[in-house]
């Protein structure tokens, strides 16, 4: 194994920095310079805050000097997503309409993981306002899977899991809507968290669907993300959707997981979302099954359940997450803030807002517009928009009527591993279906994990785990415990990036 810093789990340089082995300015500096080197090549990042991440780490190293009490991953360098927003640092959510915006004020999450002392490397790359499963829609560029940079790193949230798989941080910070940390940390091998819904904060989240929405973590492992988990978590009284209930023990679930042990757990596999459906190719069901096989060998029992609103699950959320876009994203209007076109004092106000949104929004996010708004106008509300939020309900039952039988549910995290660029990008059927299996768990508001289970034809595949919500910790611990049957795909021996 190398010595070399970003080869690090955070748990190790968090525990380095504690006693002294290491500074968290050398392994921010290390960080930083690894961006240097590869990022021209995988284009994780949107802006890079080299002075500002330096200065935090000083301040890490003071108080760690200093023997104040300090967070568990405090000195660790961390990656945010450009969709949270952060004081004084570029926040373009990868969109042209807000090109330029400097906010004012720290998301809540944010605020957070500064209290922990975790210096902020930058904003990572995302599809536009988050609509999207391949980072091909952001308006500044696409970003590579580095794993082979012909192919896309799952989406929207690409930047963030990009970053981690190329070593260029070993934390970073996603939302996920429909899939949009889980789907890109399947598809870079890395491990990608969405925590239930409300249990951390979405102010300062710039609203995709508002419903949905909820950051959470990426990182190389099952602990590591536990403990960016549990610094970021927590009530928010400035969240009205916010949870006030204690965060589940998510880091002590992760490391009786890591023993290996899973006795008494039962899993439950939905047949709906059999992995040998079309939709899933070959080597994802077979890296699936054999991820089933290890979780038995570890003591879990399987007990196949049926949800049968699953299979309508995708096109709610296509109605319902469009739907809520539409409204959202009305504030982006030429007026209060961002990109305004066409004021030349000719035009009314009415002109302006359509030629600024005609400029400021990408495809992509227009097409999310029109679809939503439709749902929405009179006459077909009930017959769109209604029905969804139905099937929405009939999902919820069927998650809470299955965990009266087992304690998780599992499932592939996405049925296909990461395709070439512009593959499916005119077909948007099948770049929808990327969010198959994981937006149940949006609609239902459960916490829903994803770990890399192996590679298919030298691409790495993800395996999902589902709770109950608030039951992150159970989610956790299977997660970790498959982990500790596989070989980390991240190690020495995963592709390197330099030189192409």
């Amino acid at each position: 194994m190398s010595d070399r810093i970003i080869d690090k789990a955070a748990a190790e340089l968090a525990a380095d920095i504690r006693e002294g082995r290491l500074t968290s300015v050398e392994v921010t500096t290390a960080f930083l310079d690894r961006i240097d080197a590869v990022d021209g090549t995988v284009g994780a990042f949107l802006h890079v805050d080299r002075e500002g991440a330096l200065a935090a780490a000083r301040e890490a190293d003071a108080a760690v000097a200093a023997g104040e009490s300090v967070s568990p991953l405090a000195g660790v360098p961390i990656a945010v997503k450009d969709v949270v927003v952060t004081k004084g640092l570029p926040t373009t959510a990868a969109s042209k309409i807000l090109e330029g915006w400097i906010p004012p004020y720290d998301a809540t999450i944010v605020e957070r993981v500064k209290a922990a002392r975790m210096p902020i490397l930058g904003k990572t790359n995302l599809d536009e306002f988050a609509m999207g499963s391949s980072t091909e829609f952001s308006a500044y560029g696409r970003t590579a899977n580095p794993w082979d940079t012909g192919r896309i790193p799952g989406g929207s949230g690409g930047g963030s899991a990009a970053a981690v798989a190329a070593k260029m941080a070993p934390l970073a910070i996603g939302t996920d809507t429909g899939g949009s940390i889980r789907q890109p940390s399947a598809v870079t091998g890395t491990f990608g968290a969405k925590p239930t819904y409300g249990s951390n904060s979405r102010y300062g989240v710039i609203a995709f669907s508002s419903s949905l929405d909820t950051p959470g973590p990426v990182s190389r492992n099952a602990l590591d993300a536990a403990l960016l988990h549990e610094v970021i978590s927590g009530h928010d009284p400035r969240d009205s959707t916010a949870v006030d209930a204690p965060v589940p023990p998510v880091a002590e679930a992760a490391r009786l997981g890591a023993t290996g042990d899973l006795s008494g757990v039962t899993l439950g596999v939905v047949t709906e979302l059999t992995a040998g459906s079309d939709a899933a190719e070959p080597g994802v069901v077979e890296a699936y099954r054999a991820g089933i096989d290890q979780l038995v060998k570890l003591g879990a029992q399987i007990r196949e359940v049926s949800c049968p609103s699953f299979v309508h699950a995708l096109a709610a959320y296509y109605l319902i997450a469009p739907a809520e876009a539409s409204s959202n994203l009305a504030r982006y209007d030429g007026v209060r803030y961002g990109l305004r076109a066409g004021d030349d004092g000719e035009r009314g106000l009415e002109e302006v807002m359509s030629l600024t949104r005609e400029v400021g929004f990408g495809p992509e996010v227009k097409r999310r517009i029109l679809l939503g708004t439709y749902a929405l106008s009179a006459g077909y509300i009930d017959r769109f928009y209604g029905q969804a939020q139905k099937v929405r309900t009939l999902v919820k039952r069927d998650f809470e009527a299955a965990f009266e039988q087992v304690d998780a549910l599992v499932s592939p995290t996405t049925p296909f591993t990461a395709f070439k660029f512009g593959e499916h990008s005119e077909d948007l059927y099948r770049m929808y279906l990327a969010d198959l299996y994981t937006v149940p768990a949006n609609l239902y508001g459960g916490p829903g994990v994803s770990v890399p289970v192996g590679l298919a034809e030298g691409l790495p595949v993800g395996f999902q785990v589902m709770g109950p919500v608030m039951g992150d910790d159970i989610a956790y611990r299977v997660a970790a415990a498959l982990e500790s049957t596989q070989e980390p795909l991240l190690a020495d021996t995963a592709p390197e990036i330099e030189g192409k």
